[in-house]
């Protein structure tokens, strides 16, 4: 099969689960729905009591039944995923001039949380299973640079203290996050989870955010829920959870009247229009989590019949949400592999599919190119080769 005809193979696959698409009526990488939820009648009551802002009723449920969902103590709503990671990695300690530890296969506001508080990326490379960060690769990163000095871990190359492990669950694959929460807990570092993908996926028993002290989440227009913008705190630490509800209130102290505050915060909660959004459509949570799997399903059916491409699959051990299914081209040179990459996407943009790469590696952007890591092979590799298709829960309308 020429290489055009393989592009054409791989379209008519896409086109098969998702539907038929042109540029008049292009299918997106993953779109909102509220059909059959009860988002107008919720946002209507916000707007009949004048209750639009952050505070109301819905921001409240929202909280507990998202802390109920994920087996969390707590949830603490906030505006949106970056906010939401800047406040996580603030309450476990990370300061100006810290470094953080976290892989270079992630959307852009991981690493940008980390620079808000005036802190460093520090990226360490992903594992192949679950494309998010090694558990082995840190371990040996530590072993290399770390260093104990007056009660603190500091990077013996840069002299700047490590302050916390930041891993990644990639298009909602929950990450090794046991055995990273190991590796961490055994230099005495805190570990923060990026979970905005992760809404509904499990490693075993545990949702992730819940491996470490804190975890976020993002309710951003092309995640599985939305709240239009939107992100929330997931913790099992009460101390944890009252900072952060207080720090994201402009840490004012309670009083009918007086404003009194007794810290820098910011004024980061979640609007209760947002939140009754949000409510609406964890109600719809269950029946989304099983049409992704469908369209997982019926995506890798069709994909086993052609060379050169797999789907990426779920972690063993693990109940993924599926927010994005990947697409990989499997060519030995990685070279060749990109080529494809390049022409799928270039070919299923003429015709409105609108599928995406990954992200760009963090490291490879300006702002981060100076920034320490590891040796990062298997995220340069697997950053040429994956193509995200479109994987609205809706499609199996």
């Amino acid at each position: 099969m020429s290489a055009a005809d393989s592009i054409q193979a791989i379209l008519e696959v896409i086109r098969q689960v998702a539907g038929p698409s042109s540029n008049e009526q292009p299918i997106a990488l993953h779109e909102p729905d509220f059909r059959g939820t009860e988002a107008w009648s919720y946002v209507k009551d916000c707007l009949d009591t004048g209750w639009v802002s952050s505070a109301g009723q819905w921001v409240s449920r929202f909280e507990k039944e998202l802390a109920s969902t994920t087996g969390a103590a707590h949830a603490v709503a906030v505006t949106n995923g970056t906010v939401a990671l800047r406040l996580a990695l603030h309450l476990v300690g990370v300061e100006a001039g810290d470094e953080v530890l976290l892989p270079p296969l992630s959307f852009v506001a991981t690493a940008n949380a980390v620079a808000h508080l005036g802190a460093v990326p520090h990226f360490v490379d992903v594992e192949l299973t679950t494309l998010a960060m090694d558990p082995s690769v840190l371990a040996e990163r530590l072993e290399q640079l770390a260093e104990r000095h007056d009660g603190q871990l500091l990077n013996r190359q840069t002299g700047r203290r490590l302050a916390a492990v930041l891993p990644v669950h990639m298009f909602g694959h929950p990450a090794n996050g046991m055995a990273l929460r190991q590796v961490a807990d055994a230099w005495g570092l805190p570990m923060v989870e990026d979970a905005a993908e992760a809404l509904g996926s499990w490693r075993g028993d545990t949702h992730c955010g819940l491996f470490g002290a804190v975890g976020t989440l993002s309710f951003n227009g092309n995640k599985l829920i939305t709240t239009g913008g939107g992100g929330a705190l997931l913790t099992n630490d009460d101390e944890l959870a009252k900072r952060a509800r207080h720090l994201s209130t402009t840490a004012k102290l309670p009083h009918p009247w007086a404003f009194e505050h007794d810290a820098v915060g910011w004024n980061d909660r979640m609007p209760n229009l947002n939140a009754a959004l949000g409510v609406a459509q964890l109600e719809d949570l269950e029946r989304r989590l099983q049409a992704k799997r469908k369209l997982t399903e019926r995506y890798g059916v069709a994909v086993a019949g052609l060379e050169g491409v797999e789907l990426v699959p779920q972690p063993a051990g693990c109940s993924s949400n599926h927010w994005l299914v990947s697409l990989r081209f499997t060519r030995a040179d990685p070279a060749e592999a990109e080529r494809q990459r390049l022409q799928l996407l270039e070919a299923a943009h003429k015709v409105g599919l609108l599928i995406r790469p990954v992200w760009k590696l963090l490291h490879q952007l300006p702002m981060y190119a100076a920034t320490p890591r590891s040796a990062l092979p298997v995220a340069t590799d697997q950053a040429q080769r994956l193509v995200n298709l479109p994987s609205s829960p809706q499609l199996l309308r």
